[in-house]
């Protein structure tokens, strides 16, 4: 069993007052490490929002009859909260008026729980955010040497759990992935209606990872407005499966001010959506690929350490570009990606150094590429 990072950080608090709700994309490992933190409890009362007969049983509940279904337990795990309806008000519901009882919920869409749960449970709750499986994480499992090795295999396949689980068979893993998991959600949104239009655009992002996105074009390739492509987007991001940066714009006149690139959480997703699975070798998409996976380690990291980072990129109206600006604790740290290590002599753009002349620089390469997932 790979060790996730977050189970010390709910280990803490578990058995505490506050409700715990952890976010993740479906797969991604947020019942397994609850089973296996829990598993030699007895105290503990599992639902899950997906059956249909635990959503009738908390539709109308009151504080008397949930305290007769909890019984004698002391953790209840409402796994696929945002099944349930008006799930905040049931959590704050045991929060407030069942002393000794914690909540640990868990769901795979931040849109449809955090509105269900934010404004009820205002300081009522701790909140997660669960990724698939990281560099760091596999370097804890194995070792430094042997998933710097794998870095290549993992650009293809990615990090999700199951997928590292069935070495020689990640193809079809990530097939039924795509296939039934990753819309499951995202499809059960109001009037999204042309799952067919969800592809085609999430497919079409697939292809412009480390470019700059533009809802216009995009719109006129997937065949539908540029304010749907606007809402899809949103919706995809807050199911986990892609996540935005915006352009960074302070000092100079001529900085791109409201542009994005928009990145996959996981590499295996995404080179699923396109249905190519071809070696690091034979690709012509290797920079993007590492780009990609560069950032998205980076950020896992940062979330896994609290650090409370900004994400940028940074491009002028000239193209000058740098690909990953950082932010913290008010120092300003920029990065280039290059799989090719030949090019690690790689400048800083002197608009960019001239303008931010505190900023540190680094382009950040396979031989050493550890110094920045690990930091």
């Amino acid at each position: 069993m790979i060790e996730r990072a977050l189970q010390k950080k709910i280990e803490q608090i578990l058995g505490g007052r506050k409700a715990i709700t952890i976010m993740g994309a479906r797969q991604v490992g947020k019942s397994t490490l609850l089973k296996m933190m829990l598993e030699d409890r007895t105290d503990v009362l599992w639902l899950n929002g997906d059956d249909m007969d635990v959503q009738e049983l908390l539709r109308d509940i009151t504080s008397t009859r949930f305290r007769s279904i909890i019984g004698n337990n002391r953790i209840v795990v409402i796994d696929e909260a945002q099944r349930i309806q008006d799930i905040g008000m049931k959590i704050k519901l045991v929060t407030d008026q069942i002393p000794g009882v914690q909540v640990v919920a868990t769901g795979s869409s931040s849109f449809e729980l955090a509105q269900k749960v934010n404004e009820p449970l205002t300081g009522r709750k701790r909140e997660f955010k669960m990724c698939p499986i990281s560099f760091s994480e596999m370097v804890s499992h194995t070792n430094l040497l042997d998933e710097l090795r794998m870095i290549p295999h993992r650009m293809v396949f990615g990090y999700y759990p199951e997928v590292l689980n069935t070495p020689g068979g990640e193809r079809a893993v990530l097939k039924e992935l795509s296939d039934s998991y990753l819309y499951r959600d995202i499809l059960s949104f109001d009037n999204i209606l042309k799952s067919d239009k969800l592809v085609k655009l999430l497919q079409a992002l697939a292809y412009q990872i480390g470019s700059l996105v533009s809802y216009n074009e995009l719109a006129q390739t997937v065949g539908i407005d540029s304010k749907t492509v606007e809402k899809y987007i949103d919706i995809l991001e807050k199911s986990f499966i892609i996540f935005r940066l915006k352009s960074y714009a302070k000092n100079m006149r001529n900085e791109l001010k409201k542009s994005m690139k928009i990145y996959f959480w996981d590499l295996g997703v995404r080179n699923a959506v396109i249905g190519n699975f071809s070696h690091i070798e034979s690709r012509t998409d290797i920079g993007e690929l590492w780009e990609n996976f560069v950032i998205s380690e980076r950020i896992k990291q940062n979330l896994l350490l609290d650090n409370f980072a900004q994400s940028w990129f940074w491009r002028t109206q000239q193209q000058k570009e740098i690909d990953y600006l950082e932010i913290v604790d008010g120092k300003l740290m920029a990065f280039e990606f290059k799989w090719n290590e030949r090019k690690s002599g790689v400048k800083c753009p002197a608009q960019f150094t001239n303008s931010y002349p505190d900023a540190v620089f680094d382009v950040i390469t396979p031989k050493n590429v550890e110094s920045f997932l690990l930091e």
